[in-house]
């Protein structure tokens, strides 16, 4: 059964039509609004914490996706997933592959970021110091790549980067 007669909530529906009204009017071609199908079952399959049917659905996505803006968020999206799940490299490598089709992705980098951060916090706790500032340093470029494309976003990574000397900048945009 498709996901969308699965939702019981009244957001959920509401979302559901809401997309079906615009599949049908959207001026776009068979295979593009079946992408979107499986993309959007994929957001909703994440959203109730059902990651391999979200993982499912948005592999399925990218067979049928041709943009590589939509690409993107797909992509991304099974970051996020890997990465809530504490499979680092491999969110590692979607965040990528999501700036490879969009390198305007702040939201990437951040998360890119967040996770070489934990990474360094981890290896410091064992007692490798000179490898978890290369790890930070690492998280402080991609901390800055995000900032200076949403600099109201991110205040917890920008006071980092200035309390930690990596940022001498007090305002990013």
């Amino acid at each position: 059964m498709p996901r969308t007669q699965k939702n019981d909530n009244f957001i959920d529906k509401s979302f559901t039509v809401m997309a079906d009204i615009i599949l049908k009017i959207l001026p776009a071609n068979k295979k593009a609004k079946e992408a979107f199908i499986y993309y959007r079952d994929g957001m909703s399959a994440q959203a109730d914490g059902e990651y391999a049917e979200a993982l499912d659905n948005y592999r399925e996505a990218l067979t049928l996706e041709e943009d590589t803006y939509d690409r993107s968020y797909i992509l991304y999206n099974m970051g996020l997933i890997y990465a809530s799940n504490g499979d680092h490299e491999q969110a590692l490598e979607y965040y990528h592959q999501s700036l490879d089709c969009n390198p305007r992705l702040p939201q990437a980098l951040n998360n890119i970021a967040v996770i070489y951060h934990f990474q360094g916090e981890k290896i410091k706790e064992d007692g490798d110091p000179e490898a978890a500032e290369a790890l930070f340093d690492k998280a402080a470029e991609y901390w800055k790549q995000a900032i200076s494309m949403a600099p109201n976003n991110y205040i917890e990574a920008q006071n980092w980067l200035k309390t930690t000397g990596r940022s001498t900048m007090d305002i990013f945009f």
